[in-house]
């Protein structure tokens, strides 16, 4: 499964940001995908994840009541919503997928396939 982060960019604090993860793989619709994000200097951390169909979403207490995770299957694309941005959630951000059931869609080790990452730079 090739996978294509994009929809990164820079925003002034409080704007907004539309990221989007495309899937080659045509059976799309079965896997769970994750977005994380990597700081310069720390570890890459869970930011949303959503199930094979939609129905199931998690957020970090960092970002939730700020983004929105959301699919669309036929266009075998997952989208992740954000807004009211804060300097803080300056990183380059990854989509990552895996035959659902992922044991953990949190954790970053239970997925087999990633994308290249697009750069968020929040300016305060």
């Amino acid at each position: 499964v090739q996978l294509q982060a994009s929809g990164g960019g820079l925003v002034q604090a409080g704007g907004s940001l539309s990221l989007s993860c495309a899937a080659s793989e045509h059976t799309f619709g079965s896997y769970a995908v994750g977005w994380f994000r990597q700081a310069p200097g720390k570890e890459r951390e869970f930011v949303a994840a959503i199930n094979w169909n939609g129905v199931s979403t998690l957020y970090a207490g960092s970002v939730r009541g700020r983004s929105t995770i959301s699919r669309d299957n036929a266009q075998k694309k997952v989208r992740l919503q954000m807004n009211s941005l804060r300097p803080e959630d300056t990183a380059v951000y990854y989509c990552a997928a895996d035959l659902d059931p992922v044991r953990d869609r949190r954790r970053p080790r239970d997925y087999r396939y990633w994308g290249q990452g697009t750069l968020v730079t929040v300016s305060s």
